[in-house]
């Protein structure tokens, strides 16, 4: 699956930081149920890699990736561990190098205009654009479509069902990141049908 087929996938991308492994099949079947078969499971918490491995291998309709990956040992955990792509908050030689030698699809996070073309002077033309509301949000996007007519985006951080479709109007953006359908306090109560209805309202509240 190249980084196109992969933003491609849904127009939200679930930002999902697990704490209990036991979460994973349960909210993996609540986002599938919701209409969304794409997860990026952090590493900020020690659950994240087993709960990778354990959809990878028990979910395979679900498509399941790293998030929050930072240098090359991160990358190579994480295709050990069964993930389809790895998204990341930032963009360097390591982790570029990494995901090559690797073969996994990799999303580098940009924030600036000198990242963006670090990314695109490497071939990577599908970017998360992080975090996207303090980067400069909307406005800095449309900056960005002149300059880089090639790059692609994956807005992450600031994102919510207040502003998703700002940011999915753009010509430059095909999908968001976001953790407010998969809300801590409602995986936490094992509250995984709310979880479904708020992926289901956010599909059919996207706008055009």
């Amino acid at each position: 699956m190249n980084a196109f087929e992969l933003m491609s996938i849904s127009p939200i991308v679930p930002v999902i930081a697990i704490e209990n492994v036991e979460d994973a099949l349960p909210l993996a079947q609540a986002l599938s149920d919701g209409g969304i078969n794409i997860m990026e499971i952090t590493l900020r918490t020690p659950a994240g890699l087993k709960a990778i491995e354990i959809i990878s291998k028990e979910f395979p309709s679900m498509n399941v990736g790293a998030g929050t990956v930072c240098n090359s040992d991160d990358i190579k955990k994480s295709k050990d561990a069964g993930a389809q792509f790895v998204f990341s908050p930032g963009i360097s030689e390591e982790l570029i190098s990494a995901a090559k030698k690797q073969e996994i699809t990799f999303i580098p996070g940009v924030a600036t205009s000198s990242e963006v073309m670090l990314a695109q002077n490497n071939g990577l033309f599908y970017c998360k654009l992080f975090p996207a509301v303090l980067a400069g949000g909307v406005a800095i996007l449309k900056a960005f479509q002149g300059p880089y007519s090639k790059m692609n985006f994956c807005p992450t951080g600031g994102v919510s069902l207040s502003n998703y479709n700002q940011f999915l109007a753009l010509d430059n953006v095909l999908c968001v990141g976001g953790t407010w359908i998969v809300p801590k306090d409602k995986i936490k109560l094992g509250d995984f049908n709310a979880i479904t209805q708020l992926c289901k309202e956010a599909l059919e509240n996207i706008e055009g």
